[in-house]
């Protein structure tokens, strides 16, 4: 699964980091992929068996109860697994074009958007922004963390494709998620990813659950270390404000960065079947049942995760980013303790960049 990416920030005024979080607008993420044809070391979501059978269950008549329920969020997103693999996708993304969503989106690994005919089929149906999943520059650094043989051309040929039809309207994004392995080649991964056509480069540092638990050991850089290798890169990289950011990473260790550079992941809402991964306790869930066509669904939001996974300490609050910082994974906490996050003092007014900030990726 392709993690989350920053919420979009779109107004040409000058913003800091903790005026565009504050302000953010929710997303609507449907899953729909029972499936995924990459192997990712670091996936979130380990059990694929749950993840199958709560996805399949995200049928045509579900996912219309759900776009009709939404209608007016900023932007409805196809997600988790992979959602190429279902081959409804392009009459979901008619369905919630004609329902007036602004905004379509996809998460994916993008190594069905290589084939251009199915592509342009998306893009004809209403879908106007892709999010594609790469996590290196060379096959030997993407396969490595994929897992699987021939993904690097496909998932390359699919941003070529998606690069062909920009001209049409579409945006490009990329995420990628950071490891041990990767770290090193952000100014490498960065250019490659440009040449390609890619509007705006994510760097995502790993969810401390699934698989990056499992493997943590292995694959997981601390922040600190992840937050002075990205400000190396933007100091390499010899643009006056880079198309790159890095998101999902305690704001008080990256006070070095740019806060146009410095992203967050996006509020978003979806649906689950009531008995599968609601992360939340019982009588919470009772409160979220839906009824009607949302019948077996409940509904799950970004900040329900965040309240189940992570962790904050009384010094928290006297940091000046305590209002916006969802808080450190416990699962991180259990490995590296506390000592990385100290405390920013409140400043006299916020801290502004150039530029509006990330839109999305």
């Amino acid at each position: 699964m392709t993690q989350d990416a920053l919420a979009p920030a779109e107004s040409s005024v000058a913003t800091s980091v903790i005026e565009r979080i504050a302000s953010q607008k929710e997303r609507i993420h449907v899953s729909i992929g029972a499936v995924c044809n990459n192997n990712c070391v670091f996936c979130m979501e380990e059990d694929r068996e749950d993840r199958y059978e709560n996805n399949s269950a995200m049928t045509t008549e579900r996912v219309r109860w759900i776009l009709e329920q939404n209608r007016g969020a900023e932007e409805v997103c196809f997600t988790s697994g992979e959602p190429t693999t279902r081959p409804e996708l392009p009459d979901l993304v008619g369905m919630a074009k004609k329902l007036g969503y602004r905004r379509i989106s996809v998460m994916t690994n993008g190594r069905r958007l290589s084939h251009l005919p199915y592509a342009a089929l998306l893009a004809k149906a209403g879908m106007n922004r892709f999010y594609i999943s790469i996590h290196g520059h060379t096959k030997k650094l993407h396969e490595g963390l994929t897992r699987t043989p021939e993904s690097y051309e496909q998932t390359v040929g699919g941003l070529d494709t998606i690069a062909k039809l920009k001209r049409f309207g579409l945006e490009l994004h990329t995420s990628t998620v950071l490891t041990d392995r990767n770290l090193p080649h952000m100014l490498d991964i960065y250019r490659f990813l440009r040449e390609h056509g890619v509007d705006q480069v994510v760097f995502n540092v790993m969810q401390a659950n699934g698989r990056a638990d499992t493997y943590f050991e292995q694959i997981f850089p601390t922040y600190t270390e992840t937050a002075a290798a990205f400000r190396r890169f933007l100091d390499a990289v010899g643009e006056a404000q880079p198309q790159a950011f890095l998101v999902d990473i305690p704001l008080c260790t990256t006070e070095a960065i740019e806060d146009f550079n410095r992203g967050y992941v996006e509020k978003h809402a979806h649906y689950n079947l009531a008995d599968r991964g609601t992360v939340m306790p019982e009588e919470q869930v009772a409160t979220r049942q839906q009824r009607g066509g949302g019948r077996g669904l409940v509904l799950l939001t970004r900040q329900d995760l965040d309240d189940a996974e992570r962790s904050k300490r009384s010094e928290c609050a006297r940091c000046r980013y305590d209002g916006v910082c969802e808080g450190v994974w416990k699962n991180y906490l259990k490995r590296n303790g506390w000592d990385e996050f100290v405390p920013v003092p409140p400043a006299a007014g916020p801290t502004t960049a150039p530029g509006a900030g990330p839109t999305a990726a």
